[in-house]
């Protein structure tokens, strides 16, 4: 078959069509989350058992201050036991309140996380963090206008205490991603995303409230 023959006719897009599930239990109880096996009908593949963790979803922010074409991005550094790494993160948090905005979401961990809020706001990449093991949808924004701001009556715990935090020069953390000294991989698709959204003028941003049908809660 020619190399001809083996191109895409058809515009890239992934194709939503969850199969049908004939049995579904819950194999772990978890404090955050829930471990799932479930019985997926695959067509002529037949039944497949699959466990996955049963995730709420999140949003991340890409925070930028500066001027165009030297603009700075918001880093923090928290620990995660997992990996036993203090990596450094965009903000980011979980879609565990019923009926939150995502894009409120997004603002409301950059004021808990990091004491900020942002004026302009758009999609900037939607992900599956990890489609072979997760449910999780993630969406990352991008926030623009950025000011100083407070989370009235929220109060850091855990690996939130003391979290360092600054602004570091995008392509300096775009280099950084690329050498291999980041691994978080939201904040990496995070910062290669930004840097060519910049190179295209910001003219491939979505809506803040651009639909999103992967995530179950906002179809």
């Amino acid at each position: 078959m020619s190399a001809e023959h083996d191109r895409l006719t058809t515009p890239l897009a992934d194709r939503l069509d969850p199969q049908p599930v004939t049995s579904s239990r819950v194999a772990y109880h978890g404090r955050v989350w829930d471990v799932v096996t479930e019985d997926v009908q695959l067509g002529v593949a037949g039944s497949v058992t699959r466990d996955f963790l049963r995730h709420t979803g999140a949003v991340a922010v890409a925070a930028l201050r500066g001027e165009p074409g030297a603009e700075e991005v918001l880093l923090i550094q928290q620990y995660r036991h997992p990996v036993g790494t203090f990596d450094w993160e965009v903000p980011a948090g979980l879609l565990d309140k019923a009926g939150e905005d995502p894009r409120a979401a997004a603002a409301r961990e950059l004021r808990e996380e990091a004491d900020f809020d942002a004026t302009t706001w758009h999609t900037l990449v939607d992900l599956f963090t990890s489609p072979g093991s997760s449910s999780e949808n993630l969406r990352v924004f991008l926030a623009r206008d950025v000011h100083s701001a407070v989370a009235e009556g929220f109060v850091r715990e855990g690996e939130e205490v003391g979290m360092p935090t600054g602004w570091v020069p995008l392509d300096d953390a775009v280099d950084a991603a690329l050498a291999g000294r980041l691994h978080n991989s939201i904040t990496i698709s995070a910062l290669l995303a930004t840097s060519i959204a910049r190179q295209r003028n910001w003219a491939t941003l979505r809506s803040a409230s651009a639909p999103w049908p992967e995530h179950p809660a906002y179809r």
